[in-house]
């Protein structure tokens, strides 16, 4: 495990190590990436090479690797948007992404059925939740005075699942 992680640390250290060096001999290259803007790709690169190192044989690093790059997914779209009011609901994603990176380490172990069980749950409660918080503080258009009736119908399949 220790040589994967090397292996995966060196490759980080390598390409940034190379982006860097470009925009040193190429001054216009960074102006052309605009960092301003494009700096939440790093996150979401880190996040990618976790998953990268999951699939090389570490599946554990599934989870990290999606919670970093959902993280990072989620800052590009407010950077570029602007919309960095959206953290008021957008923070209920975040356990979808650990139930995602669960998901990802069982079917990386041949596990799909406890994937399923254990990280798909998860990402549902994940996105009922974001989809309340929208609908409550964003108003998700129309949807925003219904709000309540997603939580009954939360509410009623809740006692529906246990008889």
């Amino acid at each position: 495990m220790e040589k994967r992680s090397s292996i995966v640390g060196g490759l980080i250290l390598i390409l940034v190590g190379t982006l860097f060096l470009f925009m040193q001999l190429f001054p216009g290259l960074a102006g052309r990436l605009d960092l301003a803007r494009q700096w939440p790709l790093i996150i979401v690169a880190v996040g990618g090479f976790f998953l990268l190192a999951a699939l090389l044989g570490t599946p554990s690093l599934a989870i990290p690797g999606s919670i970093v790059g959902g993280i990072g997914s989620l800052l590009y779209y407010q950077n570029l948007t602007g919309n960095w009011d959206s953290w008021a609901y957008a923070w209920a994603l975040i356990p979808g992404f650990v139930g995602l990176g669960i998901m990802i380490m069982y079917l990386l172990r041949g596990q799909p059925k406890r994937a399923f069980r254990e990280g798909g749950r998860q990402l549902v409660v994940s996105l009922v939740l974001f989809v309340i918080f929208a609908a409550f503080f964003n108003g998700l258009g129309g949807l925003g005075q219904y709000w309540p009736v997603i939580l009954i119908l939360v509410g009623g399949w809740m006692l529906l699942k246990r008889r």
